[in-house]
């Protein structure tokens, strides 16, 4: 296995293919258009990959907010479903903490579904705590 950030230069359909497995309310073409508005704005790809293709995917910014300093805040992350417990998404994070220290984030951040159980059980084997509620609201 190896992790890399995706480039302009790469193809976008195995990614995003994966991706979609997270975001189903999105076709191909659409999630590839939403990535390319997205990453004008810094958000990032970083993939996990073997000689099988794309095992894992996270979508992630990097930020600087008063209360977490500068950070690195994953958007997505996703393992495709026939290469999950396989130790890709735990792959993926650990490059995802060597590359915020490399860039001088002090800490990682994420939310997840309150539905998403076993995706929260990983979270935690991962190191991560739950530190927050989220609040959001759509009625604007």
């Amino acid at each position: 296995m190896q992790a890399q950030l995706f480039t302009p230069e790469q193809d976008l359909d195995a990614i995003a293919t994966v991706l979609l497995q997270l975001r189903p309310q999105y076709h191909l073409a659409s999630i590839k258009a939403r990535i390319h508005k997205q990453r004008q704005n810094g958000y990032q790809l970083a993939y996990v990959s073997d000689n099988n293709g794309i095992l894992c995917v996270a979508g992630f910014v990097v930020g600087e907010k008063l209360a977490w300093g500068r950070h690195l805040y994953i958007d997505d992350l996703v393992t495709d479903e026939s290469h999950r417990s396989t130790g890709a998404g735990r792959f993926l994070i650990d490059w995802l903490k060597d590359y915020a220290r490399e860039i001088g984030c002090k800490q990682i951040h994420l939310d997840s579904g309150v539905q998403r159980f076993s995706a929260d059980r990983f979270y935690l084997r991962e190191g991560f705590d739950i530190a927050s509620h989220h609040f959001s609201t759509s009625r604007l």
